[in-house]
C-alpha cells in the first residue's frame, strides 16, 4: 500500500485524475472501476478538463459501478446512473454501451446481482478501481460486518450511511435503505485500486483501514492485502496516521 499525502481535495482530485488518465494512456480498452458521492467528483472534473482538452479519450475504455440504490430506476435523478451521467458520462466520448452499473430497478436479487458479477467476469475483471472510504470504513456499500462480502449483493445500509447520503435527498427518510453493491472480494480481484479520502470526518477511517487491523469491522482493512493499492488523501484525512509512514 502507497499512501499519497495530498494539500487539499483539490490535489487529491488532481492526483488521482494522473493515476486514472495513465492508465487509459497505457491500456486504452482498460475497464475503469468507478465509484459516487461527493469525493471522487473533482477527480471527474479534472479527467473531463482533460478530455476537453484533447489529452484523453474513452471510447474504448468500459466502465462498471460499484453500486446502485435498489428501487430505483436508471433515471431517477437520485440514481446513480443519473448521479453518473451528470457528473461525468455525459461529458465524454465513452459509448453507452460500455457503462455498466448494477440495475437497482430489478427486484430479484439473484438475478441482479448474478448478472452483474457475470458481466464483470466477462469483461476480463477490472484494471482499476477507483474508490471513496465511508466514514465507517465502508468501500462501495460494503457496510461492517462480521464477515467479508464475495460477489454482488443487496446490502442494508447502516444508519450512519443513511445520514451520510441524507444530504443528496429532500428529506431523510427518502434515503433508500437498501442497495445493490460490488462485493469485498470483486474488489480485491482488480488489478490496481485507488482509493481517495479527504477532509477530517475521513480522519478515523483512514487510521483504521491503512493501519488498523484487518477486520470486516473496517471493511476497507482488507485493502493491506491487496498487491496493489494507492491511497490518495489530505491532510486532515491524514492526521490520525502515523507521520512516519506518510
Amino acid at each position: 500500500m502507497v499512501i499519497v499525502k495530498a494539500k487539499n481535495n483539490q490535489d487529491m482530485s488532481r492526483k488521482a485524475a494522473n493515476i486514472i488518465s495513465a492508465q487509459l494512456i497505457l491500456q486504452p480498452d482498460s475497464v475503469l472501476g468507478l465509484a459516487t458521492g461527493s469525493t471522487p467528483v473533482g477527480t471527474y472534473r479534472q479527467l473531463i478538463e482533460w478530455y476537453e482538452k484533447g489529452d484523453l479519450d474513452f471510447s474504448r475504455a468500459r466502465t462498471v459501478n460499484l453500486d446502485e440504490y435498489c428501487g430505483l430506476s436508471s433515471e431517477d435523478p437520485h440514481s446513480y446512473h443519473f448521479f453518473m451521467q451528470e457528473h461525468f458520462f455525459r461529458h465524454i466520448n465513452l459509448p453507452a454501451d460500455h457503462i455498466r452499473l448494477p440495475n437497482g430497478a430489478e427486484p430479484d436479487e439473484q438475478a441482479a446481482c448474478g448478472s452483474y458479477d457475470r458481466m464483470i467476469a466477462d469483461l476480463g475483471g477490472i484494471d482499476l478501481q477507483l474508490l471513496g472510504l465511508g466514514q465507517n470504513g465502508h468501500i462501495g456499500f460494503n457496510e461492517p460486518s462480521t464477515s467479508f462480502s464475495k460477489g454482488t449483493h443487496r446490502v442494508r445500509l447502516s444508519e450512519s450511511t443513511l445520514l451520510a447520503n441524507a444530504r443528496f435527498f429532500e428529506k431523510p427518510e427518502d434515503v433508500p435503505r437498501y442497495a445493490y453493491s460490488m462485493g469485498v472480494q470483486t474488489i480485491m480481484l482488480a488489478r490496481r485500486i485507488l482509493l481517495i479520502a479527504s477532509g477530517p470526518s475521513k480522519a478515523e477511517a483512514i487510521q483504521k483501514a491503512c493501519f488498523g487491523p484487518v477486520t470486516p469491522a473496517v471493511p476497507a482493512s482488507i485493502l493491506q492485502l491487496h498487491p496493489n493499492v494507492i491511497v490518495i488523501a489530505d491532510a486532515q484525512a491524514l492526521s490520525l496516521c502515523p507521520e512516519t509512514a506518510l
